[in-house]
């Protein structure tokens, strides 16, 4: 069973997606760290990368391109400026030579050195290969899958063993919503804190809240610039940008300089019953916003969803807590955490092999579960909220317009966000042992409901509105 870590779930990164640009720049980074296990960079000659399936039919509206070009030169995804990135770009556009890992200089045109090719490899819907030409004439290929999240694997599998060995290492190893369920009853532990206790046997407590501290700065960072940004998003289906024009008339003159005193600032703004929703919806837009303009945000699980968590979580902190601090925002990360891994582990987080119900579902169940335990409930009121949540977005279709992670996919993560909402507060006006169906169950449903979905609305822009909406549309 696969060992997964919160902060496996919750990454940081580069838009406009986790699959299809995240993936790719980790690929890119993997591969050039074996390559030079087995030669030296100034033996090569030629570079080529070779897309497939779902990652070369939206590779291009989803940045593929560029993600390979940036893992290729060596940058990180969390931490390169976001100014540099169309530096970078651009002076590999004009000038044709590219930095392998930022060392050695070699010549590389992005129009005839990466190759979208249509066809499925059959292992994953987001393959790509990379291939080294040496100067004796040698071919040095390596295949890598980009299966969600910002996860990426070869086919072989080579480090299961030892991932295994991690998992069966935790004290209370989880694979699915029962087992976690009888590890809090017998341990008379909140989730969260099962969940700590994994956490700890990998990291020490104070590398664990400085990186949910960090986590937590990106996303407010992230919701703090999609509200303070106005105009169009790029791509060419004009799409203007609305959280700046939400949250102008949405917010008081509370004077702020930052984004922790914009925080502030809105907790003590009236908010009428209406603009709460609205209020929730700014969030979720303005987090997809910037992730579709290549900005940085935190997968959640994917960066197509990255809005959801978010704004739910805000939510709790400017409508339901006003005192709610670290120790609350801690908690809520954890469990939305491992609501991700119990999906990811049962069945997919890949749209490309789920459709968006593995995205913007799975994303709304973990944010109504972190809401359920931080408002009060018990573990069964938590995995309750999340089947809630997922339950109504079973067979949600991923259908992004020309390839772009903008419509309808920005829309849906308010969706998402005031679903998980709804779910947690059912969740937490009933009764769990009176629920029809629980978690486990949902899971298995969603995927082979995966399974059984047909290939043109999973990521691929051949079925839906990507064909019934044209791009002159827009």
């Amino acid at each position: 069973m696969e060992a997964i870590s919160t902060f496996d779930m919750l990454k940081i990164g580069i838009g406009p997606s986790s699959s299809h640009t995240l993936g790719p720049w980790r690929a890119a980074e993997k591969w050039l760290v074996e390559l030079q296990k087995k030669v030296a960079f100034v033996d090569v000659i030629e570079v080529n990368v070779y897309i497939y399936g779902s990652l070369s039919l939206t590779g291009k509206g989803h940045a593929t391109d560029y993600a390979l070009m940036l893992g290729l030169s060596g940058q990180d995804p969390e931490y390169i400026p976001i100014e540099n990135i169309h530096t970078i770009i651009n002076r590999i556009n004009e000038e044709k030579f590219i930095e392998l890992d930022g060392k050695f200089t070699i010549s590389f045109n992005p129009e005839k050195n990466i190759i979208f090719k249509k066809e499925f490899l059959p292992f994953h819907a987001n393959g790509m290969t990379f291939e080294a030409i040496l100067f004796d004439g040698q071919k040095l290929k390596t295949t890598y899958y980009s299966i969600g999240g910002g996860f990426v694997v070869k086919k072989e599998q080579k480090r299961a063993k030892k991932n295994i060995e991690i998992f069966n290492s935790f004290p209370f190893p989880i694979a699915n919503g029962v087992q976690l369920l009888n590890y809090c009853k017998d341990q008379d532990k909140s989730i969260s804190e099962i969940v700590l206790e994994n956490e700890r046997s990998l990291r020490t407590d104070k590398e664990i809240d400085t990186e949910l501290n960090r986590i937590w700065d990106t996303m407010l960072d992230c919701m703090y610039t999609g509200c303070h940004t106005e105009g169009f998003l790029p791509g060419g289906l004009n799409v203007r940008r609305r959280a700046f024009e939400i949250h102008q008339k949405l917010k008081e003159n509370n004077p702020y300089e930052s984004s922790k005193e914009w925080l502030f600032s809105i907790r003590n703004t009236t908010v009428k019953f209406r603009q709460i929703l609205q209020w929730v919806s700014c969030f979720a837009l303005a987090v997809n916003e910037v992730n579709a303009s290549l900005g940085r945000v935190v997968t959640a699980p994917t960066n197509g969803s990255a809005g959801v968590i978010p704004a739910v979580l805000m939510y709790y902190m400017v409508i339901e807590n006003h005192e709610a601090d670290f120790t609350q925002i801690k908690k809520f990360l954890l469990v939305a955490g491992e609501i991700g891994s119990i999906f990811k582990k049962g069945a997919t987080i890949s749209a490309a092999m789920g459709g968006c119900q593995a995205e913007i579902g799975v994303s709304s169940a973990m944010a109504a579960g972190a809401l359920t335990e931080v408002l009060g409930g018990t573990p069964e009121q938590v995995l309750m909220a999340a089947e809630i949540a997922m339950e109504h977005h079973l067979g949600l279709t991923c259908d992004p317009i020309n390839g772009l992670v903008q419509i309808p996919c920005i829309e849906r993560n308010s969706m998402g966000a005031i679903k998980a909402i709804n779910a947690a507060e059912l969740a937490l006006n009933s009764n769990p042992e009176e629920a029809k169906v629980p978690l486990d169950k949902v899971v298995n449903t969603m995927w082979e409901t995966a399974k059984d979905m047909n290939s043109k609305y999973k990521e691929t822009s051949k079925g839906g509105l990507a064909v019934d909406v044209s791009f002159t549309d827009c």
